[in-house]
């Protein structure tokens, strides 16, 4: 493969206009990581200090190797939701190395509204789940819950019980989870470690039962103390839903670690042996090259060669179907096509899209989708060619591709331009966003602009006159409602990613991610669903 020569000029107005206004982006980013590392009110951390215990960050940092890399997954989900926990809601998460295995690691926030779980807490567990399960990757949960938050009881009641079968399900097939418990597993919160394949619990601290004191009282009128309900002595020596038990908290994280030396993990599908090569551009320059303005067209070639193996690419069809770039590259030493947007879709990119998604099927190599499309291109002309049959075949390849794949919003997610660049609907193994993307239907002023036409045409259906003030009004508050929820923070905000990141960490990124892919056999697709010619 030969390397992508840049034709970047980093001393270029645009790529200063863009370097300032992905940095203002990035600020914003850094601020709400900042609120998502909100532990809890000063009090609450106090006390628990008082207490001899360790905060869930902490905990997460023990546990991992020495040097392990880590990726927290989802860690703004629910920040712009009203009523919730604010980002990242009541556990941290993320994947890592623990005994020379990758895990995956949720550490609950004791000292965050006692480690209840809300709305948003509910559907990360889910998503973390499908990551675990998918990824065949044993999961080390360090509990400290006080189960549901009530007042989302309506709402999350019924998902709440899908994690609790989602753990089981793991374990039968072969994936283990491990659960310590440093403090409160009340009510549901309860089934975690009782579901779990391993489950440790740390002397005079963990506190596991179904019903705490009060609620016994009142629904038996027997007396017990919390000790007696779900001490982790009691739960070790009589009842056996603890199958360690931990002397403090550092004792605790010491028996998870061992049981990961013992479990059996397959051995990874694939780890590369060769020399890997860094990019020849530096990652510092992505802020330069992609636009925060995702209205300013730019080579997605400039942005593959800041991210892949000694920026080298096999370009697939490059005179072809050119608003779809495709081709092989190595990232970190692994092989994975890329198929990046360079503009709108036409039919032509679409085939083309569609034949290296077959090719890389056939040869069994995951693939890494970067979005940055308004959607296929529409008119009469474009319709007569077929763009809806052949936009339907990229879809049709996506939909049955068999080897994993990443995808990452580098700019605009627009449309079907999402699905057939295989967006959230299409389980890819991991989704991450830059903050400057855009996800919709439609861009704010397109949409805008087509209420604006539907609305002129009922009012002379109508025989009336169209009210050019409220009309303009309406436009510009429909506008900027849009932006808000097209917007990286509304998407991350729901989940529809598992992270907004900073383009400067793609690389570590995509690399861990691929780690992860390749820690099972990858094949291909054998066949796919009909398409038309």
């Amino acid at each position: 493969m030969r390397p992508i020569q840049s034709k970047i000029n980093p001393n270029s107005q645009q790529f200063k206009t863009n370097q300032e206004g992905m940095k203002s982006f990035i600020e914003t980013l850094d601020k709400a990581m900042t609120e998502s590392r909100f532990q809890g009110k000063e009090k609450h951390i106090a006390r628990a200090r008082k207490r001899g215990k360790l905060l869930a960050r902490e905990r997460l940092e023990l546990v991992l190797d020495k040097d392990s890399p880590f990726i927290e997954l989802l860690p703004l989900s629910g920040m712009n939701r009203k009523g919730g926990f604010g980002a990242g809601g009541t556990n941290v998460s993320g994947i890592g190395i623990v005994s020379g295995k990758l895990c995956m690691i949720n550490s609950n926030v004791g000292t965050r509204k006692g480690g209840s779980t809300d709305y948003a807490s509910v559907f990360k567990a889910l998503r973390l789940g499908q990551i675990g399960r998918e990824n065949r990757l044993p999961t080390i949960n360090l509990v400290e819950s006080g189960g549901a938050n009530l007042p989302d009881q309506a709402k999350i009641f019924n998902y709440g019980g899908e994690t609790f079968r989602e753990i089981t399900r793991r374990s039968k097939m072969g994936i283990p989870t491990i659960s310590v418990v440093f403090g409160n597993a009340t009510a549901g919160g309860a089934y975690v470690p009782g579901m779990s394949d391993f489950s440790i619990f740390q002397k005079q601290k963990a506190k596991v039962f179904l019903a705490g004191p009060p609620l016994v009282k009142m629904a038996t009128n027997e007396i017990a103390t919390a000790e007696e309900l779900g001490g982790a002595e009691m739960h070790s020596r009589v009842s056996g839903v603890s199958d360690y038990l931990a002397e403090d908290e550092l004792d605790g994280i010491r028996i998870a670690r061992e049981i990961m030396e013992l479990v059996h993990v397959d051995k990874p599908y694939f780890v590369p042996t060769d020399t890997i090569l860094p990019p020849l551009y530096n990652a510092e320059e992505i802020l330069g090259v992609v636009p925060a303005n995702p209205k300013t067209p730019f080579d997605a070639r400039e942005l593959i060669c800041r991210i892949v193996d000694g920026s080298e690419f096999s370009d697939f069809k490059p005179e072809y179907g050119s608003t779809l770039v495709t081709g092989w590259a190595k990232i970190h030493g692994y092989p994975v096509g890329i198929l990046a947007n360079n503009g709108v879709i036409f039919s032509e990119s679409a085939n083309k899209g569609a034949q290296f998604i077959q090719l890389s099927n056939k040869n069994n190599i995951p693939l890494l989708f970067l979005q940055n499309t308004t959607g296929y291109m529409v008119g009469k002309a474009y319709e007569e060619g077929g763009i809806i049959k052949n936009g339907a075949k990229l879809i049709n390849a996506v939909s049955n591709s068999e080897v994993p794949s990443i995808t990452l919003m580098i700019g605009n997610s627009y449309g079907a331009g999402n699905y057939g660049m295989n967006g959230r609907s299409y389980d890819p193994r991991f989704l991450f966003t830059y903050p400057n993307a855009k996800i919709g239907v439609m861009g704010s002023e397109q949409l805008a602009g087509v209420m604006e036409i539907v609305q002129r045409a009922s009012a002379k259906s109508l025989g009336k006159d169209y009210d050019e003030k409220q009309g303009a009004m309406l436009k510009a508050m429909l506008i900027q409602d849009i932006e808000k929820t097209t917007s990286a923070w509304h998407s991350t905000s729901e989940l529809w990613d598992d992270g907004v990141i900073d383009p400067r960490e793609t690389r570590n990124y995509l690399g861990i991610s691929l780690a992860v892919l390749y820690s099972q056999p990858i094949k291909g697709a054998e066949g796919y669903g009909v398409w038309r010619h």
